[in-house]
């Protein structure tokens, strides 16, 4: 099997050791080379090309900001922007996003065992999935690693039966996505009215990044949208983003949602989880709700969604042509737990019919 080649462009020499070190540990990915700058890592590509570049964001002579627009308008390569992500920083990772990075995450927190295993799941699997995403030139100035074990939704919200809810309760929608969520999600919201159902929405993102993504979203739309906070009100034309690093489910009393925010193990490699948000959906709203599964790496919310499918919730997912990565999707589909499968342009729409 053909390794991914990896570029690294970092100007600290020992977050460059650590990142090879990383990334060569699962055994199908090959560091290229290493970068210092960006005008080192330009004449290294003139000779190879790489089928991955992991950026940082502040570096000599060049930002990598500015690098990536550069790549992303004349020739684009998948990059991973790994960079230390403050309060201030996450703004810089927007940026990136819309830039044409295919993931923003942060680099390894060395303080803690625990958080340098989570930073090494989090950075193979974001190389792994920019090498299969699909790309598209850019407009130069636009507006498998070995954890002890793989816990299931189960480690966060036991798999127990719970009454179905009345037909009376309020209706909601659920989503998930992850590797090229961030378009997916707005071109999904761009489509619902100011009156829909409360949303709840798990994307794959670091923390500190989603409390700027959701204000972003909230000051480019007319719905209600933020990071959710523990308790938050799930109402008609609300949308609650998980915040990063913490799972979230839906709650209901009476007639009445709101969210739990907690912490927990990685759950399918992924906190917040897809499937921890489905299963508590599933529970809460049943037939009320309708679930949706964006673009995303690895199989993150399958099996919470075809819990939302047997518990009489609708359910859709995104097609293949219009997903960055055909990951989750395709393996819901597998599992049945696929009621339409749509194009992200007609899921809005659909949603709102049902």
């Amino acid at each position: 099997m053909k390794k991914i080649r990896v570029l690294i462009v970092d100007d600290s020499a020992v977050v460059r050791q650590s990142l090879a070190g990383i990334l060569e540990s699962p055994g199908f990915i090959e560091i290229m080379g290493t970068a210092a700058d960006p005008f080192i890592a330009a004449k290294k590509i003139t000779v190879e090309v790489p089928d991955v570049i992991t950026l940082d964001v502040d570096m000599p002579r060049m930002d990598g900001l500015t690098f990536l627009k550069r790549i992303m308008s004349q020739h684009p390569i998948p990059v991973v922007m790994i960079s230390s992500l403050t309060q201030q920083g996450s703004v810089e990772a927007l940026k990136a996003m819309d830039y044409g990075a295919i993931e923003v995450i942060p680099k390894p927190n060395l303080v803690t065992r625990e958080f340098f295993e989570e930073a090494k799941i989090q950075i193979i699997d974001a190389v792994k999935a920019a090498s299969i995403s699909k790309l598209s030139r850019r407009k130069l100035n636009p507006a498998t690693v070995t954890v002890s074990e793989k816990f299931s939704a189960d480690a966060i919200i036991p798999d127990t039966y719970v009454k179905k809810p009345s037909e009376h309760t309020e209706k909601i929608i659920a989503v998930g996505a992850s590797t090229g969520g961030t378009e997916a999600i707005k071109t999904f919201l761009e489509g619902l009215p100011v009156n829909a159902p409360g949303v709840v929405i798990v994307q794959h993102m670091p923390e500190v990044f989603t409390k700027a993504y959701a204000a972003r979203l909230n000051s480019l739309l007319p719905l209600d949208i933020k990071e959710a906070e523990n308790g938050d009100i799930v109402t008609t034309g609300r949308v609650l983003i998980a915040p990063g690093s913490h799972h979230m489910l839906l709650k209901r009393r009476g007639k009445e949602y709101s969210v739990e925010v907690k912490s927990g193990p990685l759950v399918n490699r992924h906190r917040p989880s897809v499937d921890v948000l489905f299963r508590s959906v599933a529970r809460a709203a049943g037939s009320n709700a309708i679930g949706v599964l964006l673009t995303g790496m690895g199989d993150d919310g399958a099996s919470g969604l075809l819990e939302m499918k047997q518990a009489d919730a609708r359910t859709i997912v995104q097609d293949e042509a219009t997903c960055v990565v055909f990951g989750m999707p395709k393996e819901a589909i597998k599992l049945g737990a696929a009621l339409k499968i749509l194009p992200i342009n007609r899921i809005a729409e659909e949603v709102m019919k049902l």
